[in-house]
């Protein structure tokens, strides 16, 4: 079923489907990726990096980013096509996270399942003791 959304981009009112833009800023962003892809065609400019691209081409470097994390444009083609990392900000070519954070994030959830698990435990062995007392 259709649903109503505003724009990300110009905040009018649209019915979605599978795009989270409207038909008019749909266009402008296929526009800028024409611009974009027929400027990392030239040889020359295989090897720059999403701010010299941004640059060289007045498309923002948000959008740039969200050409290659929906894999338009392939750093497998562009090398140097990397984005900032959600949480440190440091370059990656894939995902959200880099290596790094993903690790600390996987340690994060290892040390919160073992918490929760020791927290069950607990709970299940307060529930196993009975107590009795001498009345006298």
């Amino acid at each position: 079923m259709a649903e109503l959304a505003n724009c990300s981009r110009c905040n009018a009112v649209f019915v979605k489907n599978i795009r989270t833009v409207c038909q008019n800023c749909y266009k402008e962003e296929e526009k800028a990726f024409e611009t974009v892809y027929r400027f990392l065609r030239k040889q020359k400019n295989r090897e720059t990096t999403v701010m010299e691209i941004g640059e060289a081409t007045g498309v923002e470097e948000l959008l740039i980013i969200k050409f290659v994390r929906e894999k338009r444009l392939r750093p497998s083609q562009f090398p140097k096509l990397a984005y900032p990392c959600e949480k440190c900000g440091s370059h990656i070519r894939t995902g959200n996270l880099c290596q790094n954070c993903s690790n600390e994030l996987k340690k994060d959830l290892e040390i919160h399942e073992q918490l929760e698990k020791s927290k069950e435990d607990r709970q299940e062995n307060k529930q196993n003791i009975y107590y009795a007392f001498d009345e006298k």
